[in-house]
């Protein structure tokens, strides 16, 4: 395992050096697997903090260039130990500049309301339905456009504009596991002039 591949990974992942080479050891040196392992590692992370109180938080702002629009995020943390980290304060104003860039309309699926879903759920399986499809081809690729819906419009679920390699929630987990915090989303707003 070369220093080389710890230095990449960690620039890819964001985690810590000592992670990146257990997670390097672990892959036998392969870039892709280690990278797999520390999401999983990553995700495994958040989920074992998830029921920890959110008790900090910093918000962040974005104007893009000719102020035509901007966003507010709230991202939260245990402690303001962790909230007041330029690094924190970094993740949120990256998160507040991909709301502006890539327009979500809600936090989480949950946030989805179910007549939208209905709505959705039925025009992409007359769209199906159109093609002469089969009724189990129609269900699958109704289900397949709804999934593809939901995450372009749910901003966990969003790939980074900065490195589509990741997901918001990606993002969120890699630094629940470097801050060693439960650490969410709690909010954000999308802002456009005329709109």
């Amino acid at each position: 395992m070369s220093m080389d591949a710890v230095k990449e990974l960690r620039e890819r992942t964001g985690v810590s050096v000592v992670q990146c080479k257990k997670a390097l050891l672990e892959a036998g040196g392969d870039l892709e697997k280690a990278v797999k392992i520390l999401r999983q590692k990553s995700a495994a992370e958040a989920s074992k903090k998830s029921e920890r109180a959110l008790g900090s938080s910093a918000i962040a702002s974005y104007v893009h260039g000719g102020g035509d629009a901007g966003a507010l995020v709230e991202l939260s943390s245990e402690t303001d130990f962790v909230s007041k980290n330029e690094e924190f304060r970094s993740l949120a104003r990256d998160i507040a500049m991909h709301v502006v860039a890539m327009k979500p309309r809600f936090l989480s699926r949950a946030e989805v309301p179910e007549n939208e879903i209905k709505e959705m759920k039925k025009m992409f399986e007359e769209e199906a339905e159109k093609e002469g499809k089969p009724k189990e081809i129609t269900k699958k690729i109704s289900e397949s456009k709804l999934d593809t819906y939901l995450k372009e419009n749910t901003l966990l679920e969003q790939k980074f504009v900065k490195n589509p390699e990741f997901t918001i929630e990606d993002l969120v987990h890699n630094a629940v596991q470097k801050f060693g915090e439960n650490i969410a989303v709690v909010r954000f707003a999308r802002y456009s002039s005329g709109r």
